[in-house]
């Protein structure tokens, strides 16, 4: 079956907007690839809800975590397959290259907003999955998401913009971006090692993997965005490698390695309806008294914000 998703969402051609075009716009071959990446987010988002069943539910919290972002993920990539949360943008950079040259009078280039939409929801879901995985104090936590917003709102506000100003966004997204890499590998590592050699394992191979990756964002947004040098398929092969790297491939390293691990050593105290909350609280209390799972006073730091709660 031909992929007519150009064709049928042409308003009134080919990646046009409220009566805008962008003479710089994705192929039916960069459709493809989009829609390739659509399947693999939603094959990874039933294999994860699928993997969950092998936990009762409440040792759940990563899994669902997990499926969410890909779930996400999914979404915003149908989005951007159909030619759809897209805008045209004049770029800074005019090129000689025919794939990211425009035409005489039209130099604008197709931005998916709607890339930056899946971030918003997605990364802070990253981050919630690795730093729990550390055991990390709530406010550390939220205000590492608050960065992390503070970055992915910056490169959409940077992509939007047609001057050199775009940068000073840019700059402002690498600066938050510092922050969160210094609580990834620094404050949560420490953390995570306090509580154990299994969990340091865990968080150690999935924390590495994904400053990494996130670091090779920016030089993709540079090369797109920022700099119109590649055309918007090489983007959209660019970023979508990163994106299936970065969520389904962490979620899979995540899940592996949390799955001797009990959430009750990380701080999450969660039951289940049918549990009895006074063995559940024993439990607990007893994971508190371990070597390197405490600190002596029964909390590792997130225990006391989150209450005992029924799973759902």
């Amino acid at each position: 079956m031909p992929n007519d998703a150009l064709r049928v969402n042409a308003h009134p051609e080919p990646h046009g907007v409220n009566g805008q075009t962008s003479a710089i716009g994705i192929t039916v071959r960069g459709s493809n690839w989009y829609w390739t990446v659509t399947a693999i987010m939603t094959v990874a988002t039933f294999g994860f809800i699928a993997w969950s069943f092998t936990k009762p539910r409440s040792r759940r919290i990563f899994h669902y975590i997990t499926a969410a972002i890909t779930l996400v993920a999914a979404i915003a990539y149908f989005t951007m397959a159909s030619d759809l949360g897209q805008t045209p943008i004049t770029v800074q950079f005019k090129r000689t290259d025919p794939k990211v040259s425009g035409t005489p009078t039209n130099q604008d280039r197709e931005i998916f907003y709607v890339r930056y939409i899946d971030w918003t929801i997605t990364t802070p879901l990253l981050l919630l999955d690795l730093l729990l995985t550390a055991g990390l104090p709530w406010p550390t936590i939220l205000y590492t998401i608050l960065l992390d917003e503070v970055m992915i709102v910056t490169g959409l506000v940077g992509a939007l913009v047609q001057s050199s100003y775009k940068w000073g966004y840019f700059a402002f997204g690498m600066a938050a971006l510092l922050y969160v890499v210094w609580t990834i590998t620094w404050t949560a590592r420490k953390h995570a090692i306090a509580l154990g050699s299994d969990i340091s394992r865990a968080y150690t191979i999935c924390g590495v993997w994904t400053v990494f990756l996130w670091f090779l964002y920016p030089i993709a947004w540079g090369l797109s965005e920022g700099g119109n040098v590649i055309a918007p398929d090489s983007e959209g092969i660019f970023y979508g490698i990163l994106d299936v790297m970065a969520k389904p491939v962490f979620g899979v390293l995540l899940l592996w390695g949390h799955r001797k691990i009990d959430p009750a050593r990380l701080g999450l105290h969660i039951r289940d309806y049918d549990d009895d909350p006074a063995t559940t609280h024993g439990t607990h209390a007893a994971h508190h008294g371990e070597k390197g799972h405490g600190d002596g006073t029964g909390n590792n730091g997130a225990t006391a914000a989150i209450p005992v709660t029924p799973a759902v």
